[in-house]
């Protein structure tokens, strides 16, 4: 793939520094590091390896990526690798996509709270899914999912809310039968959105209680219990948005979708424009229009572009895809193999086939002249300048 003409490591790279000296004391040292990762990624700085064609006589010099999270370079092959790994828990039932999104309100509470708040929202939402499902008078079922946490909007603002991917059914309460939704059709959504606002609210107030709330700026009162409660009272009563989108065509849709969304970062550099010293132009989605064109361009004060990227650097160590229920890490394999042989499916190999030849040190990437196999002939680490003689290739190591 070629490298886009435009990249957040060249904006970080080019800008950085002044918005760095313009922000010190209001960056966290979690923020900094995501920037130098990102404007290090694929440079010399990380080192890397050179590969030549056993076929021909092409060389190039390929540079290490960083592997950070919020690297828009680096998500492409970490998405192929997890998505090769989740690929074996696929069941050959319906799938359905619901959105779970906090009010613009409360989602200010979670700006100064992400680890906590955003962990309340992949809790409620599982739990609600969970919860309506079992309900005899629903589904009556023991479900499971996978839910990816965003935190922005399209316009890099701060927009969190969680993608959950549901297979249409669930195990009997006592495991010996699979269950399965009504065609197209899961969970109502009203039922969903308001047990999701009970429960959300519950452990908001919760949390609060517990002291691992803080506020600040025109948010500064409501640390005092009563003033907090009643400023969440509106909210009992207000309706909150729960999406159920159409569920997939089957199983390799659901592929498609997750590769898509598991590993995005708040802006991909396809949809940079331009940048400069003054502005950034990125192109957008206006969801408020109903029908019509909705891409349009928006254009940003530079220092305003890397404000709002950074607002979306996730706390260390805090993991935005986890399975809940039947999915959940600890008994996934165990209940998959069950509903497979449940729905009297084929259960897939245990040990993955091995090729007839291995070659070590053999890139996946054939060579861009003759399609040969690339054979890695040095490896040179950071700081280091490579021996062999390749002109330099942008793609990851």
């Amino acid at each position: 793939m070629p490298r886009p003409k435009l990249e957040v490591a060249d904006i970080f790279r080019k800008h950085g520094p002044t918005w760095r000296r313009a922000n010190t004391g209001h960056v966290s040292l979690n923020q900094l590091k995501v920037m130098s990762a990102i404007e290090a990624c694929r440079t010399e700085a990380l080192g890397g390896h050179v590969a030549g064609c056993t076929k021909c006589s092409h060389m190039h010099i390929a540079y290490n990526s960083c592997k950070n999270r919020h690297c828009p370079k680096c998500q492409g092959p970490a998405a192929r690798d997890w998505m090769a790994a989740r690929a074996e828990d696929l069941l050959p039932v319906e799938y359905f996509h619901v959105v779970f999104t906090l009010p613009a309100e409360i989602a200010r509470i979670a700006y100064w709270n992400k680890k906590t708040v955003y962990g309340l929202l992949f809790k409620a939402s599982a739990q609600t899914v969970m919860t309506i499902a079992a309900d005899p008078k629903r589904l009556g079922a023991r479900v499971g999912m996978t839910s990816v946490l965003h935190t922005w909007g399209s316009a890099l603002t701060h927009h969190p809310h969680v993608h959950m991917i549901v297979p249409g059914g669930g195990l009997s309460p006592d495991g010996t039968r699979w269950i399965k939704c009504k065609p197209g059709f899961f969970l109502h959504v009203q039922v969903l959105s308001r047990l999701f606002r009970r429960l959300f609210i519950e452990g908001l107030l919760a949390l609060h209680r517990a002291g691992e709330l803080h506020f600040f700026g025109d948010l500064g009162g409501l640390a005092k219990a009563d003033t907090f409660a009643a400023w969440l009272a509106p909210f009992h009563k207000s309706e909150w948005v729960v999406y159920a989108k159409s569920p997939f065509g089957g199983p390799e849709a659901v592929l498609a979708y997750l590769s898509r969304y598991t590993h995005r970062v708040a802006i991909s550099n396809s949809r940079l424009i331009s940048a400069d010293a003054e502005t950034v132009a990125f192109s957008w989605k206006d969801y408020r229009i109903k029908t019509g064109d909705r891409q349009k361009v928006m254009r940003l004060a530079t220092s305003e572009f890397i404000r709002r990227f950074l607002i979306h650097v996730l706390p260390n160590g805090f993991h935005r895809i986890r399975h809940y229920g039947l999915l959940a890490s600890a008994t996934r394999k165990t209940n998959i193999a069950k509903i497979r042989t449940l729905l009297e499916v084929e259960q897939p190999d245990q040990e993955p086939q091995q090729s007839a030849e291995v070659i070590p040190l053999t890139l996946r990437e054939p060579c861009p002249c003759c399609g040969g196999p690339m054979r890695i002939v040095e490896i040179f680490r950071r700081g280091q300048q490579p021996r062999s003689r390749a002109p330099p290739r942008e793609q990851a190591a």
